[in-house]
């Protein structure tokens, strides 16, 4: 059995995961960087390669170079495809978020059919790919979002990395019918949480547990209801469609569906009176006067508070096999990490 796997994004939050518990398992892992040089940014995977049986590689790709990705897919029978930037505060959202996800996935997928060993491809989507705004349930007259459903009403203009997330699946799905070498499985994470392998991690999870945990809604948390996974049941995941040979199709990861200030409240009966979470929760009006001091938009608030989701999560247990962590337990571990590191006291 060929146990050579490309992985994109393998350096990332949720890629160092992936990579980290494929090494232990004794797959030689070919993991595609933008320079080789720096080193620094795969310290951590080089340290995990030494305690466990499988090999890496570092080969050099970027996403928006045609034909990049080719050398390193010949050879392997799979690829992780897990490059694509997940940034919030952005200034041209078509060169931050839709080229590089876009021209990255028909890269990467371009590069399995041209090899003549790739037989599988899984795909780091996201949940964002399934539905931008909450009230989309309530519009489309919907009880859940299955896998299903796809995302109809972010653009360039409105939730852009959701659009990024959109267009690149659906990219996805398109080169995968143009051929018959490859299988496409799916994975769409909710809001990813938890510990990180990586010090320089400059996640936008880690960012938000941050802000949680230092008074930045201090005044108030919104009722903005988000999934929540842990990044290492995600890593999971992906090693569970990789090796399920009946895996196919899409994937809809959350351990649950909780507001803003409902995690807060997570997190207060985890540290009762230790740091400066929410007093209560916002109330819609409010945050249509200081949502601009958070960069929110009133588009986004009146299309996302007060707004009830629900996601239908049953094929990743009942098709992949997962088995979630607790969403206390991933905020006592992310919190753990955080104070050990001096972030948080």
């Amino acid at each position: 059995m060929n146990k050579t796997i490309l992985i994109t994004g393998g350096t990332g939050y949720i890629g160092s995961w992936v990579t980290k518990d494929l090494l232990k398992k004794g797959y030689t892992i070919r993991l595609t960087v933008r320079d080789k040089s720096k080193t620094e940014k795969h310290q951590h995977l080089l340290d995990c390669e030494k305690s466990s049986k499988g090999i890496l590689e570092f080969w050099q790709a970027d996403l928006l170079n045609t034909g990049d990705f080719d050398q390193a897919a010949d050879g392997c029978s799979a690829i992780i495809h897990i490059a694509s930037p997940f940034i919030l505060d952005i200034k041209d959202a078509q060169k931050e978020l839709i080229d590089p996800a876009l021209k990255g996935t028909q890269n990467v997928l371009n590069a399995a059919s041209k090899s003549s060993t790739v037989k599988r491809v899984i795909l780091t989507s996201s949940v964002a790919a399934v539905h931008g705004d909450n009230s989309d349930m309530q519009e489309q007259n919907l009880d859940e979002f299955t896998e299903e459903h796809f995302n109809n009403t972010s653009s360039l203009e409105h939730q852009p990395y959701s659009y990024s997330k959109v267009l690149a699946e659906k990219e996805a799905w398109k080169l995968h019918k143009a051929q018959n070498q490859w299988q496409l499985v799916v994975i769409n994470p909710s809001f990813v949480m938890g510990p990180s392998l990586t010090q320089s991690s400059d996640s936008e999870s880690l960012k938000f547990m941050f802000e949680m945990l230092n008074g930045k809604y201090y005044m108030g948390a919104p009722n903005l209801m988000f999934g929540y996974v842990d990044v290492r049941d995600v890593a999971n995941a992906h090693i569970l469609a990789l090796e399920n040979k009946n895996a196919e199709g899409r994937h809809i990861l959350a351990e649950r569906v909780i507001s803003m200030y409902g995690f807060s409240q997570l997190i207060k009966g985890l540290y009762p009176n230790k740091y400066k979470l929410p007093l209560m929760q916002s109330p819609k009006f409010m945050l249509y006067m200081v949502g601009w001091m958070f960069g929110i938009s009133k588009k986004m608030i009146s299309r996302n508070v007060n707004f009830k989701i629900k996601l239908n999560t049953s094929k990743s247990t009942e098709k992949l096999g997962l088995i979630y962590t607790p969403l206390e337990q991933t905020i006592k571990d992310m919190v753990t990490q955080m104070q050990e590191s001096g972030l948080v006291k």
